[in-house]
């Protein structure tokens, strides 16, 4: 069967895979975008394990106030480059974990991994940083976090 550049392009716009992949996925499974796409994300956890033993020399601290002003966390998680460090998908795992960890109260960052993500509940924590290792291609480790609360 042959495939579309726009269905590739489309494909790649909805999950920021690689162009090859995205073609790779879609031949694999007849242009059927949904299955394409579980194709990848199946593709992406594989690489992601294979990362894991990869050195993360880079990374950010990010930071959640929450409207009230009473509850804070900051959490450091890092990445193989600077390059990644600044990457707009970064910063959106980042503000998710550091919003995770102000409203849920994990006790230490194996507790935070295995929490139910909550914006998905379908989800755990370790979920949300295995995608984005798929997406960015590098190793990404939540590495420590505080959580502050006025009156505990």
């Amino acid at each position: 069967m042959k495939i579309s550049i726009s269905d590739i392009k489309q494909l790649r716009n909805q999950t920021n895979a690689p162009v090859m992949e995205c073609k790779k996925a879609l031949e694999e499974s007849s242009g059927d975008s949904k299955k394409a796409k579980n194709l990848l994300k199946k593709w992406g956890l594989v690489r992601a394990k294979k990362k894991a033993d990869r050195e993360t020399k880079e990374g950010r601290i990010f930071s959640y106030l929450h409207h009230s002003a009473k509850i804070g966390a900051m959490v450091e998680i890092e990445c193989e480059t600077d390059f990644v460090s600044r990457n707009q998908e970064f910063e959106k795992l980042g503000n998710e974990i550091a919003m995770q960890i102000a409203s849920m109260k994990p006790k230490n960052v194996k507790a935070l991994l295995s929490q139910e993500y909550i914006r998905d509940p379908k989800l755990r924590v370790a979920d949300l940083v295995k995608q984005a290792i798929a997406k960015l291609g590098e190793n990404i480790v939540v590495k420590r976090f505080e959580r502050l609360e006025i009156g505990e």
